[in-house]
């Protein structure tokens, strides 16, 4: 391939992450507009149905050709990024603040660019150099003093460890859904990776939340709650996971992980002006670290490309 389309590929695949990233930044703030009048259970349930019915043309454009192995890494994936993680995720937004929790996100770059060295993707490993292991170090003391200053008891007004924590430990489980995309991505289109991926995934929300949290409300849910979980669903989810499965056909992960800093400063600025999130300066500065950490891990990667896979 010359490096004119090299290039080429490089810019969209950048573009992709960049948009996915500012998409998923408004998660977190639809999610706490629908949390007023749902729980969690039917919150993400909604969301992910809403995602799905966004994404049912493409079941019928775009067939699968997954063998059964495949199939299995799919249903994993599915498991892990969408029950798994969102329901653990949300239950964390839930007990602290919007802006809290996007900070906490600020961690995933680093925490993806970690896993990326440690498993094996499509039979290639990633490699971290001196620097990023100390991204990591910074990362880290960032994650804390954000969580540190979570100190008022859970509420859903305020910021808590708890909420912070849980947030933190939905990103562990989300590295595996990202890596088994990756690896499925390489052999197979974003549009089908994503498409059976959340149709699969809210499927199994249909088991999961009512089991847990009861059977999701249908009356008595406002206009502005619908229209949050719509929004959570067809832009925070269902078009930011297609354009991030094609940047990832594009450009390694461990570089695509700049573009995830979109979130926590999108979602962090609109729970400070749009919910009146306060901000104590702990926060401030563990965000300010972990944003620093994950830019300058991404931006001196020294990872390869990736051969890109057609959209």
């Amino acid at each position: 391939m010359s490096a004119s389309a090299t290039s080429q590929h490089r810019i969209r695949g950048f573009a992709a992450c960049a948009l996915a990233g500012a998409f998923w930044g408004c998660g977190f703030f639809f999610g706490k507009v629908a949390l007023a009048e749902m729980n969690v259970g039917a919150m993400v349930f909604y969301r992910f149905l809403f995602a799905s019915l966004g994404l049912l043309p493409c079941l019928f454009t775009h067939p699968p050709r997954l063998n059964a192995s495949e199939w299995r890494t799919l249903l994993i994936a599915s498991c892990l990024g969408v029950p798994a993680q969102f329901l653990l995720q949300f239950k964390g937004l839930q007990l602290t603040t919007v802006s809290h929790a996007s900070l906490m996100v600020g961690t995933m770059p680093v925490i993806l660019a970690v896993g990326a060295t440690l498993f094996t993707v499509g039979g290639k490993k990633e490699s971290l150099h001196r620097i990023g292991w100390l991204c990591l170090f910074v990362s880290a003391i960032g994650a804390g003093l954000i969580a540190l200053a979570g100190h008022h008891r859970p509420t859903t007004n305020g910021p808590s460890l708890q909420g912070d924590l849980l947030v933190v430990v939905s990103l562990m489980i989300a590295l595996f859904w990202v890596l088994l995309n990756k690896k499925l991505v390489e052999r197979h289109s974003a549009v089908v990776v994503t498409a059976y991926g959340l149709v699969s995934g809210t499927i199994m929300l249909f088991f999961a939340a009512p089991a847990i949290y009861g059977l999701p409300p249908v009356h008595g849910i406002s206009l502005k709650a619908w229209s949050a979980s719509a929004a959570a669903g067809l832009i925070s989810t269902a078009a930011s996971t297609m354009l991030w499965n094609y940047g990832m056909t594009q450009v390694p992960a461990s570089q695509a992980g700049v573009f995830l800093n979109l979130e926590p400063l999108i979602g962090s600025l609109l729970g400070v002006f749009l919910l009146g999130d306060q901000l104590g300066p702990p926060a401030w500065i563990g965000g300010a670290l972990i944003l620093t950490a994950a830019i300058t891990l991404t931006m001196r990667s020294k990872s390869s490309v990736e051969e890109p896979a057609l959209f």
